[in-house]
């Protein structure tokens, strides 16, 4: 009896040894470690997980550019853009090898290009280049961004051009509205006048008219002959 409890106790012993060990292990996993299981999952196209292991990494060793641009990577790889380029500038500052610096600036221009933010991503790509000038692709894509950038440019000349010429289009048919208006009423005042200078002459004909046939009236009167007398002559 006492020697089955002596083993049931060593065992429960051991168990709780093994899942100790497990622990300490899994607890000493180190930045490295973190980035090859994020790697992984990365690879699976499993990014939201790869990004938990990235940061992991992070956490344990935030001075390792090669964690802060895998979790660059797949934050961008969702569409986490704003993060993303926040995590390749903070790699860019702490990495030393100018090829994986290239990779750093190259992805920065890509975020930017894909956001039209071409004067960005122009800055990103001539970075990458003073890094690794055989990169065709970057070079490519710098190409594309200076020509779409000046594409902008010439729209928003043609644009603004087009708005002063409305512009002043619409000064000129205000300068005419005004101008009609002011002749409109101007005609308006004289045809009133000219209508007024009618009455007025029409009431004086009238006002003549009537005088006349008084006069007329008045002459008559006194050219009536009188009535004889009755008596013969």
């Amino acid at each position: 009896m006492i020697l089955a409890e002596m083993k049931s106790n060593m065992l429960r012993f051991l168990m709780l040894s093994l899942l100790f060990g497990v622990a300490v292990i899994a607890g000493a996993q180190t930045d490295r470690q973190l980035i090859r299981d994020g790697n992984k999952l990365f690879e699976a196209q499993q990014y939201d997980k790869a990004e938990i292991q990235y940061r992991k990494a992070v956490s344990k060793n935030p001075s390792n550019p090669q964690a802060l641009y895998n979790l660059g990577c797949a934050l961008m790889m969702q569409n986490k853009d704003s993060a993303a380029v926040a995590q390749y500038e903070k790699a860019a500052r702490l990495e030393t090898n100018k090829l994986r610096l290239a990779s750093v600036y190259h992805n920065i221009g890509v975020i930017c290009q894909n956001h039209k933010m071409y004067g960005e991503a122009i800055k990103a790509y001539e970075q990458s280049l003073r890094n690794n000038p055989k990169d065709d692709e970057t070079r490519y894509n710098l190409a594309l961004c200076k020509k779409m950038q000046k594409n902008n440019k010439n729209k928003d000349k043609k644009k603004e051009q087009k708005k002063n010429e409305n512009n002043k289009s619409q000064n000129k048919k205000d300068n005419n509205d005004d101008k009609n208006k002011g002749e409109n009423k101007q005609q308006q005042k004289e045809e009133r006048m000219s209508k007024d200078n009618a009455e007025q002459l029409l009431n004086a004909a009238i006002q003549s008219e009537k005088s006349t046939q008084q006069r007329l009236r008045k002459a008559m009167q006194r050219q009536t002959p009188r009535r004889g007398s009755g008596k013969n002559w």
